[in-house]
């Protein structure tokens, strides 16, 4: 286990975005993305980081960037410092293994969501109005159920701090267009089923995921990260049991931490115990090694 870096700060390149999880440095002709060790729940960003995190991150998004490539693009350009442009170098050890060099694209203002299973605010909306996003779904569907046919349930993506809103697709073709709304439909759809069915025959079920697209001239890429315990709900298959909560490899494990201390969803987040903290490293971890067949050192 090595250090936990909760943020960046490297002298000399320029930092334009510090989210949730990643910073971003412009690095003129490219982008370099760094993952941090930094953990969100309900939009705020907790205390304390999860050693190794941003690293494990990394590696399942590289690992899906190119499972993914015969459905589409990314914007990675290399994930070996070597790559980098000199500026960078000072910062090696800082950047191994979480660290991507992508291309510039313009972000979709919209959070891609595919849904496989009912779960999360899914859950909380269809037994409100037996619907997700507009969409109407079966009656008498119990907590986890898997879907009939996965579901495009996109969101707004709102400023750091703020939470995202679940959307209808009219109001998503409102937003960026019907060709784009369309287009991101379809790739988000196909994405999730290829992730599904690869998770699947390696004992993981995704029951929910988020995508980000990106726009280079007129091309729509995936961006940021793929298929993650950060954006998306991994749960074992060996312990799947439709109609309640189920064991996770995600960050549900943190936020029902948070919930059971009661916590007002308001910054700034608790600190959180040192078993919490190992714990879902751990769950990270086994998530990495599941998909990837290796804990890459970690």
């Amino acid at each position: 286990m090595t250090t936990p870096v909760s943020r960046t700060d490297l002298t000399g390149l320029n930092l334009i975005k510090r989210g949730k999880v990643r910073d971003l440095y412009d690095l003129g002709d490219s982008l370099l993305m760094v993952a941090t060790d930094r953990i969100s729940a309900f939009d705020v960003v907790m205390p304390d980081p999860i050693p190794d995190k941003g690293k494990i991150l990394t590696q399942i998004s590289l690992f899906w960037f190119e499972v993914m490539k015969p459905v589409v693009s990314n914007h990675v350009i290399s994930s070996d410092v070597a790559d980098y442009p000199e500026v960078c170098q000072p910062y090696a050890e800082i950047l191994r293994d979480r660290s991507m060099l992508v291309q510039k694209a313009a972000p979709l203002p919209i959070e891609c969501v595919v849904r496989g299973y009912i779960s999360g605010s899914g859950w909380t909306s269809y037994k409100e109005s037996g619907t997700i996003c507009g969409i109407k779904l079966p009656d008498g569907l119990r907590e986890s159920d898997k879907l009939p046919e996965p579901i495009f349930t996109p969101a707004t993506k709102e400023d750091f701090g703020e939470h995202d809103i679940n959307i209808d697709f009219a109001e998503t073709v409102k937003r960026i267009g019907e060709s784009r709304a369309n287009k991101v439909q379809e790739l988000s759809l196909a994405i999730y089923r290829k992730g599904a069915e690869l998770a699947g025959e390696k004992g993981m079920i995704i029951a929910d995921t988020k995508f980000e697209f990106g726009l280079i001239e007129d091309d729509i890429i995936l961006i940021d990260e793929v298929l993650t315990p950060d954006s998306s709900r991994f749960w074992p298959k060996a312990t799947y049991r439709p109609g309640g909560a189920q064991k996770s490899f995600d960050k549900q494990y943190v936020r029902d931490h948070l919930l059971s201390i009661k916590w007002d969803k308001n910054p700034p987040g608790p600190s959180l115990p040192a078993e919490v903290i190992q714990n879902t490293r751990q769950k990270y971890l086994e998530a990495l090694k599941l998909l990837t067949g290796s804990s890459h050192g970690l």
